[in-house]
């Protein structure tokens, strides 16, 4: 690809380098690229890409992208290169984001759930759709690994690609706020845009709660038009600030599409869904417990009947879905205790959750959880005040310690527990935590394990990352009770 066509977009002159010919493109100075990429240099938290160029030049680097004058040859000088790479990115990869219909879903909760029922939903009705999210990226029915919810612009685009070619219709994407902030998702347009809700999450990345609002709200510049749940005070707030068309979904009160007579129970919700605008209202029974499902369901059902397709098949398909992996998942036992799965690891999410369960279980509900090494750490105490508010009985444990002591998270953890009454049992080792769960559950118990979700795996210190697949463990551990 010659250096004009992929800097088209970014409005530049490159004057006699236009007719240099690329062979790729890259900001990571450890990737192995052949004779003529192009390099581009990006200042992160603990590196600064400019302090890598020359190196990149003598590797082969046919010209290189930067913000100031680093006296090399074959230089090009922009404003911002971190804004300007996924624009050469999608250049490199011939603009699959125009090739496909991209959704996008943001907020603190409930993303996953949601793009999964819309993804779910639009496979059934025969329309080929891709998936990027937190547990996984999929092409059609073909599953993909993924390190991060927004992945890096040279892999989004690359993995866009891969579903244009495959002859995708839709891109069902979790849009998180580094993701936006960091401007990884640059020329995506989003024809349909989901906010779910704001609570206490990446503050150790945004600073502050304010800084996280304003992330978020991004995604609401570059998209056609939203639906927002009004139930959330940062939702009722983004509708008097943002210029695009909006409609509303609450799961409390009278809104573009909402919820009445709500059942629940711990097998899931029953609710009758209607839309403002029509006189029709359908049933709705979704396999999944909580109020916030029946906000995540009302999400999927509306996005997709904006999308044009019929409600009431909608919600026909969405009645026989089963979970998400992850998200209150019920990890089989064969006993007479339940143990659920699920990722909540925000103090919001794990009073949700747990509630949820709370409200249909027959005996106690004990939670197992941690905290994260390296992350906010003022949302520790918080989460140990919300499973203690929540649940019967608590087992902290570790999550992901990363480069902290597991410990000192666990010290700062037991902050929250002060003035509480619920009994807990604190275990560093979370596999341990969850053999002494399983070896000590009663009679109808539910043991949440909270936290790792979909996870299969724990990040230990010096990045060390192992296999833990929590089913695994509970199978281990039940096991050890024949």
């Amino acid at each position: 690809m010659k250096l004009s066509q992929l800097t088209k977009d970014l409005g530049i002159n490159v004057g006699s380098l236009s007719d240099m010919e690329i062979t790729g493109i890259t900001s990571d100075t450890r990737q192995q690229m052949p004779e003529g990429f192009a390099f581009v240099c990006i200042k992160g938290l603990t590196f600064d890409g400019h302090s890598a160029a020359a190196e990149m030049a003598e590797k082969g680097a046919a010209v290189v992208f930067c913000e100031h004058d680093l006296g090399l040859e074959n230089q090009v000088i922009l404003d911002d290169t971190r804004a300007a790479y996924p624009y050469l990115c999608a250049a490199w990869f011939g603009h699959p984001e125009r090739e496909l219909r991209m959704i996008g879903v943001t907020g603190t909760n409930g993303k996953t759930t949601i793009t999964t029922i819309i993804k779910k939903t639009l496979m059934s009705f025969g329309r080929k759709s891709g998936l990027i999210g937190t547990c996984q990226n999929e092409i059609g029915d073909e599953i993909l690994p993924t390190s991060r919810t927004t992945p890096e612009p040279f892999d989004l685009f690359a993995l866009l690609r891969k579903m244009a070619d495959a002859g995708c219709e839709f891109a069902v994407m979790e849009v998180s706020s580094q993701g936006l902030e960091q401007k990884r998702t640059g020329p995506c347009r989003y024809e349909l845009a989901v906010f779910t809700n704001l609570t206490q999450d990446h503050l150790d990345v945004h600073g502050n709660m304010e800084a996280y609002y304003q992330a978020k709200k991004l995604l609401f510049g570059i998209c056609d038009k939203a639906v927002i749940n009004i139930d959330d005070e940062a939702g009722r707030r983004y509708i008097s600030e943002i210029s695009c068309p909006v409609k509303t979904f609450s799961a409390a009160e009278s809104a573009d599409f909402y919820a009445e007579s709500i059942t629940l129970g711990a097998g899931g919700v029953k609710y009758v869904f209607c839309d403002g605008n029509a006189p029709e209202k359908h049933n709705v029974n979704f396999a999944m417990p909580g109020l916030f499902n029946v906000s995540n369901s009302l999400a999927a059902i509306a996005c997709c009947e904006m999308l044009g397709f019929c409600v009431k098949d909608v919600i026909a398909k969405i009645n026989s879905m089963t979970g998400v992996r992850g998200r209150a998942e019920v990890v089989p036992t064969g006993r007479d205790f339940t143990v659920i799965c699920d990722y909540a690891h925000t103090p919001d999410a794990v009073e949700n959750v747990l509630k949820a369960i709370k409200n249909g279980a027959k005996g106690k509900v004990k939670c197992l959880f941690g905290c994260g090494g390296n992350r906010d750490a003022k949302k520790r105490p918080l989460m140990a005040a919300a499973a203690a508010d929540n649940a019967d009985f608590l087992i902290v444990t570790s999550d992901n310690p990363r480069n902290e002591d597991p410990d000192r998270i666990i010290d700062d953890v037991l902050k929250g527990l002060e003035g509480k009454a619920t009994p807990y049992v604190r275990i560093t080792d979370r596999r341990e935590a969850i053999f002494w769960a399983v070896k000590n559950a009663e009679k109808d118990d539910v043991i949440v394990l909270a936290g790792k979700g979909h996870e299969d795996y724990q990040i230990l210190a010096g990045g060390k990352k192992i296999h833990f697949d929590e089913r695994e463990v509970v199978a281990e551990a039940l096991e050890l009770l024949d």
